[in-house]
């Protein structure tokens, strides 16, 4: 059986830090979570790196799917990272 948040979806995000880092994660309540980074409760990693910019953003329909995408990113190097967010925008133009 698949759990559905009280969302109905989860998502793996990536945020970029105002130093240029990017930072991987997922969460039910994206706005909640940047909200979170941004006032310095969410990841210690980004505390005093803020405010951070939602880059990337990916919906699952279970927390499985969005922690292996989530993994997948923190894997990549960070120009790998960036090719990966150079492939989207041309792919929404």
């Amino acid at each position: 059986m698949v759990k559905k948040s009280a969302h109905g979806s989860y998502c793996a995000y990536m945020v970029q830090c105002k130093y240029g880092t990017y930072y991987a994660g997922w969460t039910n309540d994206i706005k909640k979570r940047i909200a979170a980074h941004n006032d310095g409760t969410g990841a210690k990693y980004l505390r005093g790196k803020g405010p951070v910019k939602l880059v990337y953003k990916k919906d699952y329909p279970s927390v499985k799917e969005a922690q292996a995408q989530e993994r997948f990113i923190k894997k990549l190097t960070r120009k790998q990272k960036y090719v990966l967010l150079s492939a989207m925008k041309q792919l929404l133009k």
